[in-house]
């Protein structure tokens, strides 16, 4: 019988991160899910992946707590053994101008976005197999920045920091680290956005439409993929051309 790579993906109940889940099953992928708040959610998804027929599980874990994230591995080692693939997707947002930003809205956005990024790493690098794969989704915010948005930029552009200089540490087993950066994407966190905000932003991507969580899964699947082994420590936009 084949023996099927394992990918973990965090914040994989919804949006961006099921659709990666998704992808990375049709590529014939096993999958655990990290969830934190919505049961019945993670139970939807592992359903719809193990329709595509695969293996998957959901584990709940707060990536903000570094032992939540130790236990997690500990889950994932007793069913697979090892993982091949971690997509650090899991993030949150608080926006406000740094003005009126209060220091729990700065250490919320902090502790998920980077701190979770390195809680979930630094636990599972024993479980990652030499040639495995890497991959965090950070944003063009972390690029170029956004005004009411310090908090959130500053987390998105350490990941940046962070992806390369992990990609340095891990070239000698052979593990990519490479993360993607998603411009303006139809996701429940975007619907918010006013009518005219919205028609401004849309006026300023040259491929005039917002993006789709399968745009940003499709380009993590190919980092993910055996096609990708020479790729490391880059930064590649999804943004229909937002960002240049």
């Amino acid at each position: 019988m084949e023996n099927k790579r394992v990918a973990l993906v965090t914040g994989a109940s919804r949006g961006i991160g099921k659709s990666i889940a998704m992808e990375l099953a049709k590529n014939n992928v096993n999958v655990v899910i990290n969830y934190n708040r919505d049961e019945s959610e993670a139970n939807e998804a592992v359903a719809d992946i193990k329709k595509l027929g695969v293996e998957c599980i959901a584990v709940k874990a707060d990536i903000s707590k570094f032992e939540e994230c130790a236990a997690m591995m500990e889950s994932i080692r007793k069913k697979f053994g090892s993982i091949d693939i971690l997509v650090n997707n899991a993030g949150a947002l608080s926006d406000k101008t740094l003005k009126n930003m209060t220091k729990e809205q700065w250490d919320f956005v902090l502790r998920i976005n980077l701190d979770g990024t390195f809680n979930v790493t630094k636990n599972a690098l024993g479980l990652i197999k030499d040639n495995g794969r890497i991959i965090s989704i950070s944003s063009i915010v972390g690029i170029s920045g956004n005004f009411g948005q310090t908090n959130y930029a500053a987390s998105k552009a350490g990941i940046i920091g962070f992806t390369k200089s992990l990609a340095k540490e891990l070239g000698k087993r052979r593990i990519t680290v490479n993360a993607v950066a998603p411009g303006f994407i139809d996701t429940q966190m975007t619907k918010s956005v006013p009518f005219i905000r919205r028609k401004i932003i849309m006026a300023m991507i040259p491929l005039g439409r917002a993006g789709t969580t399968e745009d940003v899964a499709n380009l993590v699947a190919f980092l993910a993929s055996e096609k990708a082994g020479y790729i490391t420590g880059e930064v590649i936009c999804v943004d229909g051309g937002f960002s240049f």
